[in-house]
Formats: structure tokens, sequence, C-alpha cells
């Protein structure tokens, strides 16, 4: 095993050392298959998660849902995603990142399975919350460890490969319930998504805790001990032995020299939630913040409320409803696909500006003309959902690079509840103005003014972080 070198009088710390070694490895097969095992986790949790969008025009058949029971249906897991995502950070990063996922997977498996024998809206509410909250603190924990397993160099395309699994989970489950739910019913759909429940065990028998929050944790020996089993299968899989190991010196001096080492001294010893507030991570916060909200906010006012858009307000059966929502989806996974092998050439920044700023001009243009019948809504909508899709599967790469080892799962899981509050609040407005008689294409002008400020602040107050090492972008 090699050890980083370091320049004379320069100490190496653990965590220092476990980063330089990670920044010498290849992709390989190992990637590949922790990609994969916890990718089809999340895939089976995105999955989960639209098909109440799919299911609420039968809900509201079976059980006479009035408008105000099918925004509850609609938002309820929203709400536990959001507490579950603040929650979830917290345990990760001082439990560890794989125990939090596993868990996680095990509940939503077995609410999802519970969900199949409900007959009444309230324990259907109470078992969505309970979904919501294990839903919600998986993604933003599994985003945290996917970054931290990965070297700088091309680190946005390794990353969002793997995230694609979120947008396909979405669209398979839209695929999947345009064709099952009129044929055998939503009951059907909520058992298949409940199945993976069982890759908790997989979880944890086959990804490692991550080295990097193993050294920053203290447990120096441990953090070893998983990257030399690490190490050893990258080498046997490459067939090459490893390069050496340079050493990562940490974050370059910042300008100024008695306050600019003030402020790194506070922004390294804050804990807590107070530490996403402190020094540069203030500015970092607010603005991943309000991408996070206004990103989601759209998506969802969108995606959650386009089947019955489809249904009520141009009269298409739900069949043609439901397919008219899943060519939506699709759209979106091109996008993130188009996302993922650009954003090392483009940067996270001009990504979130052209991806998001190109939605909201496509649904401005949509209102403009008026969105008078169902065809002009699905070719403007599934436009723009190349633009929201894509962005928003950015902040899934570009949170955990804006925070540090020790407090890297609560930023992502802060990110993830901003994400429920646009989620929660987008289809609450939509609803709220279709309620209210007004046009449908009112509706895109609020979601377009929405997508433009957050394209706004993206592109003028991000800050990139296009291959640099995480030890150098958070200190």
């Amino acid at each position: 095993m090699t050890r980083p070198t370091a320049a004379p009088h320069e100490a190496v710390t653990a965590r220092d050392a476990i980063a330089a070694r990670f920044e010498r490895l290849p992709a390989s097969r190992w990637h590949v298959t922790v990609r994969l095992v916890v990718g089809v986790v999340t895939f089976f949790e995105a999955f989960d998660q639209l098909l109440i969008a799919y299911a609420l025009p039968e809900l509201r058949q079976e059980w006479h849902l009035t408008d105000g029971d099918a925004t509850s249906v609609l938002t309820v897991g929203s709400v536990g995603m959001l507490i579950g995502a603040l929650l979830s950070g917290r345990l990760a990063d001082r439990f560890g990142r794989v125990r939090v996922i596993a868990y996680c997977v095990a509940a939503s498996g077995l609410a999802g399975l519970a969900l199949v024998a409900c007959t009444s809206l309230t324990p259907f509410l109470a078992l969505r919350f309970v979904q919501g909250l294990a839903i919600g603190g998986e993604v933003p924990v599994a985003a945290a460890f996917i970054s931290e397993i990965t070297r700088s160099f091309k680190r946005g395309r390794f990353v969002l490969l793997y995230e694609l699994v979120f947008p396909a989970g979405l669209t398979v489950g839209a695929l999947a319930a345009a064709w099952l739910v009129p044929a055998a019913g939503w009951r059907v759909m909520f058992a298949v998504a409940a199945v993976p429940g069982l890759l908790a065990f997989l979880v944890q028998r086959t990804v490692p805790e991550s080295p990097r929050w193993l050294a920053d944790r203290g447990r120096t020996a441990e953090a070893e001990a998983v990257m030399d089993e690490i190490e050893a299968k990258v080498s046997a899989a490459t067939g090459e032995p490893l390069p050496p190991v340079l050493h990562s010196p940490g974050p370059p001096a910042h300008p100024g020299s008695t306050t600019a080492k003030a402020a790194t001294e506070a922004e390294r010893t804050a804990t807590g939630p107070r530490s996403l507030f402190t020094g540069r991570y203030r500015r970092r916060t607010l603005v991943v913040g309000a991408i996070w909200f206004t990103g989601y906010f759209v998506n969802y006012g969108v995606t959650s409320w386009l089947p019955s858009i489809y249904k009520d307000g141009y009269g298409l059966t739900l069949s043609d409803a439901l397919l008219y929502s899943t060519v939506t989806s699709v759209a979106g996974l091109l996008g993130c696909l188009l996302v993922a092998l650009t954003v090392d050439v483009l940067g996270r920044r001009k990504i979130f500006a052209i991806f998001l700023g190109g939605s909201a001009a496509l649904l401005l243009t949509l209102a403009a003309l008026g969105a008078h019948s169902p065809a002009q809504v699905l070719i403007w909508t599934s436009l723009s959902a190349v633009g929201f899709f894509g962005s928003n599967i950015c902040l899934y790469l570009y949170t955990p690079e804006l925070y540090p080892t020790r407090m890297r799962a609560l930023g992502c899981s802060v990110g993830g509840a901003v994400n429920r509050l646009g989620v929660i609040l987008g289809p609450i407005l939509v609803g709220a103005v279709c309620s209210a008689g007004n046009d449908v294409a009112t509706v895109f002008v609020m979601l377009g003014a929405v997508a433009l400020a957050g394209a706004v602040v993206a592109g003028t107050l991000a800050e990139e972080t296009a291959n640099r090492p995480l030890e150098e972008i958070s200190p």
C-alpha cells in the first residue's frame, strides 16, 4: 500500500491521506458495482415516489376524494420526505452513510407493502407519510456517499450517471403505471414498488462505509482498512498496479491573513445545523437552497397535476392522460442524460442557468400560446421537462461538493428538505389556481416565473466546483 508523500514540514491528516488515495483510483468495476447496488435502491425509491400521481385519478373515484383530499394525497408523502431528509443528514453524519441508507430502504419497503391493504384515506395518508420519511432520508444520504467515493476528475459525469437512476425510476414508474393502473388497479403498482425493501440486506453486505467519513470521525484504522480493501479490488479489476499517491495539500490559501485565517478556523470548528451558515457556507446554503426550491416547485407543479389536468381539463381518458404524462417524464430523462454528458465541460453554474432558464422560457411560451389543446401542453411541457429535470439532477452532484465530510450529509439533507418545500408548495399552488377556475395558461405563467427566478440566482451567485477535489472546495 502506497502512502501519500508530503512536502517538508507539511502535516498530512488522515482526511487528506484518504482523499489523496481516492484521487489516484481509476474508474473500475468496483465503482460500477457500488454505484449499481446503491443505484438500484435509489431507482426504486424514485419509482415509488411518482406512483401517487398516477394512482390519484383512480383513488379519487374509488374513495370519492374532494380536491382538498387529493391535494393531501399528493403532498403528505412530501411532508414526510422533508422531515426524513432533515433527520437522515444528522444521523448519517453521526452513524454512517451505509447504515442509514439500508434502514431507510427497509422502512420504505414495509410501508409500501402495507399501502396495498389500505381501504380508506386516513391509513393511506399515514403510511404515505412514513414512506416519505424513508425515501426522503435515503436519497440525499446516497448522493453524499457516491460523491465521497469518487475522485475529482470527471466527477460530474460519474456521479450523474449514477443519479440517472432516479429520473429513470420516475420514467419506468410512469411507463409501468400508465399500463398497469388502468389494467390492474393502483394496488398492484404499490405491491411491485414494495419488493425492493429486501435490498436493504444487499446494501449492508456489499457496500463499504465511506472511508472519508470514517477518517473524519477519527476512526483512522477502519478508514485505512476499508481503503486498502477498495484499492485491492480496483487493482484486481483493472489488472494493473495503482499509480502512486500524490499528497493533496488541502484548500488553497485565502486572500488576506488574519481575517481569512480566523474565518477558516470558524468554518472548520462549527458543528450542527449552524455550520451550514458559517463563513463561506452561508452563501452556499442560501444559493443551493433557492435552486432546490425553484427547480422542484416547477418539476412537481407540472408532473403531479398533469394526469388530472389532461383528464379533467381536456377530457382525455385515464389511459390517454397517463400516456401523455409519461411522454413528459421520458423527455425529462433525456434532459438528465444530456446534463450528465456535459456537466464537466460546461460546469455546474452554466448547467443551472441554461437548463432552468430554458425551462422558464418554454413554460412562458406555452402560457403565451394559451395552452388551448392537450397536444400543445404535451409538446411544451415535455420540452420544458428536459430543462427542469436536467437542472434538478445536477443538484445531487453539486450539493455534496459544497460541504466538508463532517457535514456533507447534513448539507445534502437540508437541500433535500428544501426541495420538499418546493414539491409540497408546487402542487398545492397549482391545485389552488386550478380550483379557482383560472385558465390553465395561468398555471404555466406561475411555473415559468419560478423557474426564471431560480435560473437568475444560479447564474449570478452559484460557485463553480467542476473538477476540484472535495477537500479543496470545502475545508
